[in-house]
């Protein structure tokens, strides 16, 4: 009797392991709003708060997300240790259109259109770089804008990620988030040792000498054993 009661809470107990067993968030997949309106992606609450000032006609930022994007993701922000915040620094009206074009769909589509936006890098900045500069000259912002949007391949990029040319001209239209993306920018020439993108700020501190993945790493937290 005692042998077969001992067996029967062995085998509660077992049933019962797996529910107790909590399985750790994945933060890689989460992107929310942030006050100043930019996109941040992980763990609000994480203990450590990266923002990157980026420009998506900056061959710069393209290398660092090439290089860092996956593993800060992977190793970092899915962990929850690590919370990206990621803010325009607008150059020009290509990048202001991708900027746009980016935040198109809010928070579920972000993170796969600056992805995308960043991988298609040279292909469409090579469209940019040959646009005449005629196509754009005394058109009004939005339309001049949109214009680009189309010559360069940037709405064909897009509408591959279930973007409709409607949804897309829409939100290169849109006055509210153009003056955020623009507001974004103007914060960045508001820091002292702002120098051009990428540029990072870890915990409010400027790092005004990293530039890139080899410099910002060592100053992340240390990784789990």
């Amino acid at each position: 009797m005692i042998r077969r009661l001992a067996l029967t809470l062995l085998a509660l107990l077992a049933l019962a392991a797996p529910a107790t067993a909590q399985k750790a968030q994945d933060w890689s997949k989460t992107v929310t709003l942030a006050p100043n309106g930019a996109f941040v992606l992980g763990n609000p609450k994480a203990p450590t708060r990266l923002v990157e000032y980026m420009s998506y006609t900056c061959p710069h930022c393209g290398h660092f997300q090439a290089e860092a994007g996956e593993g800060l993701k992977a190793q970092w922000i899915r962990r929850g240790l690590v919370a990206l915040e990621y803010r325009n620094f607008v150059r020009d009206a290509f990048d202001l259109s991708a900027a746009l074009l980016a935040r198109c769909g809010g928070a579920a589509k972000f993170l796969g259109n600056h992805e995308a936006l960043f991988a298609n890098q040279e292909a469409w900045f090579k469209q940019a770089e040959s646009l005449d500069p005629a196509a754009t000259q005394g058109q009004e912002r939005v339309a001049a804008l949109t214009i680009i949007g189309d010559k360069t391949g940037l709405f064909a990029l897009l509408a591959k990620r279930g973007l409709t040319p409607a949804a897309q001209r829409a939100c290169i239209a849109d006055k509210a988030v153009m003056d955020t993306v623009l507001k974004l920018t103007a914060g960045a020439q508001e820091i002292k040792d702002f120098t051009g993108t990428p540029f990072f700020i870890v915990n409010g501190k400027p790092l005004a000498d990293v530039h890139d993945w080899a410099g910002l790493q060592p100053l992340l937290p240390a990784l789990p054993r």
